[in-house]
């Protein structure tokens, strides 16, 4: 079976790899205190020129979320995301499991709307009911969209400039960062990130790590305690050398930004098979995410050959899927869709 089912479906890139192994019999500290843990944090401050950021490096994107949202949210808060955000729709109810609601402002192509988002807020804070609902006490955004499209500098500007305004943080989901950065689409940086969030983390999951992801508190100081946070929620790993040593490698000779710039390369591939191929885009994506619309009877053909994700259905009995590369992804595999289509 060929996949291109999500860009996580390898194990590490090999110089990932081959670090772990190289480290495995050395005797280190744990819970994230280790030489290379806090190299690779030094390592995240100088690319995101942000040299007081706070940097914490958790396991998974899901976990990541929960953590840090429901960290920074008082009791009687929520969290505001577009009605698509992962939080609302992927997540398995993960901040209203710690007792936080997600409140969905509409999608546009995954996005919010900075004038809808500060009408949003203007009209909360002007309610004078405004005691008997759940306040706005963040806003999450992620970069690509579940929709692989990306926020453009002057969109999240705006965005930024309206938290700051109302004084609550912008939080960005970054599982998929690299392959947006990276993205031909793209003219927001690492830096402008960490200038114009206040909280954000480093996808390492997808992007060449066996798995793993750096939180990164580049605004504002992580809340006090937050490791014992970490740990309360089942997260802290002793072994903290496996997520340390892992983002040591990836931002050592700008591997993350090679890798993830590869994945790119490997969707335009993706895009010129398809579109030769006569397949219909969902919409124009510039990330490794790309969204085709099949019959229906043709996606369970080509699904006896091929891995993609299902994403949603349309009317006429067809449906949007979605084809994902990664770092892994070959010229090979492209060339033999290629043939199966």
């Amino acid at each position: 079976m060929l996949s291109f089912a999500s860009d996580y479906v390898e194990g590490a890139h090999p110089e990932v790899l081959a670090r772990l192994v190289e480290t495995n019999m050395e005797q280190l500290t744990g819970y994230g205190t280790d030489v290379y843990t806090l190299r690779a944090k030094e390592k995240i401050r100088k690319v995101c020129e942000s040299p007081d950021a706070d940097v914490y490096f958790l396991t998974g994107g899901t976990q990541t979320n929960q953590i840090a949202i429901a960290t920074l949210l008082e009791a009687c808060e929520g969290v505001v995301a577009a009605e698509t955000g992962h939080i609302n729709t992927h997540e398995a109810g993960a901040i209203e499991y710690t007792g936080h609601k997600v409140i969905s402002l509409p999608t546009h192509l995954g996005k919010i709307d900075a004038k809808e988002l500060e009408a949003f807020l203007s009209g909360f804070f002007f309610d004078s009911n405004n005691e008997h609902m759940i306040a706005p006490g963040m806003v999450y955004i992620s970069y690509p969209t579940e929709y692989g499209t990306l926020y453009t500098k002057n969109e999240l500007e705006d965005i930024s400039r309206i938290c700051r305004e109302y004084k609550i943080p912008l939080y960005m989901d970054g599982a998929r960062l690299g392959y947006g950065i990276m993205s031909d689409g793209a003219d927001l940086s690492l830096c402008d990130i960490a200038r114009l969030c206040d909280v954000f983390y480093i996808g390492g999951t997808k992007v060449g790590a066996l798995c793993g992801e750096a939180l990164v508190f580049s605004g504002s100081k992580a809340p006090k305690r937050f490791v014992t946070m970490i740990k309360r929620h089942g997260a802290l790993l002793a072994k903290g050398r496996l997520n340390g040593i892992q983002f040591d490698a990836l931002f050592t000779d700008d591997l993350y930004f090679r890798i993830s710039r590869h994945a790119i390369d490997m969707a335009k591939e993706l895009v010129r098979v398809l579109e030769e191929k006569g397949y219909e885009f969902f919409l124009e994506s510039p990330t490794n995410q790309q969204f085709v619309i099949l019959d229906n009877a043709k996606m369970r053909e080509l699904s006896e050959k091929v891995e993609f994700s299902f994403w949603e259905a349309l009317p006429k009995d067809r449906s949007v899927v979605r084809f994902a590369t990664s770092w892994a992804t070959d010229k090979e595999s492209i060339d033999e869709l290629s043939r199966v289509l």
